[in-house]
């Protein structure tokens, strides 16, 4: 598993690479993952095209707003993978390459070995990190029944891994599935992912695209699957239109009344170690180490969102157990 860095990922953007202006239009976002896509926005005869743009793109200075600079290369059984990867791979700013349709392990290790030996100065002979540079990740995008029975050997298939994606239009397809606004269909696939992830300490877990995104109707509904995605273990989303983002990240985010349930249990919980004690209560409930490691774990999470824990924790300062 990649253990490089803190990963926030709320949101992944798509953005197509065969686009120059698209591109140019991501760099005023405050967003935490774009992926300039070289896959299915990028017609046959653009690939080439896509390539260089990306590449020359991420040769710029980095994005103050921008988290994290993906790029979604073509699929391994393409053969067009090795062409992505060595021209997008010259650019320094590239930080995660996301790999579409992983059927299997060998998918994985194909990239891992482009990668491991394209950026020697990243990694040492065992893979590992050097000191001074940021190790590229990688995030595999499930799209078929093959890769669903296959999680577990998926998710230890290179230590670049940093989480998976679920594709839900390929997956349909796949099944020949009918997509409804229930998602109902997908629940299996979903809960699969999320639970492969957590198992293997894979820090993202990235839910389906909400095709809906228009109006009021749309906005709706992109709430509705992030809440969805959300209580199925979910920690992103992706995002195939610019007005998504702040939606998907603030409801990924902990929301103002999580994070200050997370801040009183910690405090709290400062003060019961300080006395010795064991299990507490809190507003009535129990609060044993699986609570207070959640509420620990929102705190964190609500930093790395950029939300004002300080100002929480100081009106909170004096929260002790019952």
């Amino acid at each position: 598993m990649a253990a490089s860095r803190a990963v926030i990922r709320r949101a992944l953007l798509y953005v197509p690479g065969s686009s120059q202006k698209m591109l140019d239009k991501s760099r005023g976002l405050n967003v935490d993952c774009v992926t300039y896509d070289l896959e299915d926005s990028v017609t046959p005869q653009r690939k080439a095209e896509a390539r260089s743009n990306i590449r020359r793109f991420l040769q710029q200075p980095r994005s103050a707003d921008v988290r994290e600079n993906a790029v979604r290369i073509n699929a391994v059984q393409t053969g067009l993978a090795l062409d992505d990867l060595t021209e997008v791979l010259k650019a320094p700013n590239v930080d995660t390459v996301v790999v579409p349709k992983v059927n299997s392990p060998s998918d994985l290790h194909f990239v891992s070995d482009v990668v491991r030996h394209t950026l020697r100065e990243r990694y040492s002979e065992e893979g590992s990190g050097k000191a001074g540079a940021r190790p590229l990740e990688i995030l595999a995008l499930v799209e078929s029944a093959k890769a669903v029975t296959d999680l577990s050997s998926i998710c230890k298939a290179s230590p670049y891994l940093s989480g998976l994606i679920f594709a839900a239009e390929d997956f349909a397809l796949d099944l020949s599935l009918t997509r409804t606004p229930s998602l109902m269909e997908f629940l299996f696939a979903r809960s699969a992912i999320a639970t492969a992830c957590r198992a293997h300490s894979l820090p993202s877990t990235i839910d389906l695209v909400c095709t809906s995104y228009k109006g009021d109707e749309g906005r709706q509904r992109l709430e509705e699957e992030c809440l969805g995605g959300k209580g199925l273990g979910f920690n992103g989303k992706q995002c195939i239109h610019p007005s998504q983002v702040d939606t998907v990240q603030k409801t990924f985010a902990p929301g103002e009344k999580e994070l200050e349930w997370a801040v009183r249990i910690t405090v709290a919980d400062r003060k019961v170690e300080q006395q010795g004690r064991g299990a507490w209560t809190l507003d009535g409930q129990m609060i044993d180490v699986p609570v207070v490691n959640k509420a620990k774990s929102m705190v964190a999470k609500a930093e790395a969102c950029g939300m004002d824990v300080a100002s929480v924790q100081k009106n909170w300062k004096h929260q002790g157990p019952e």
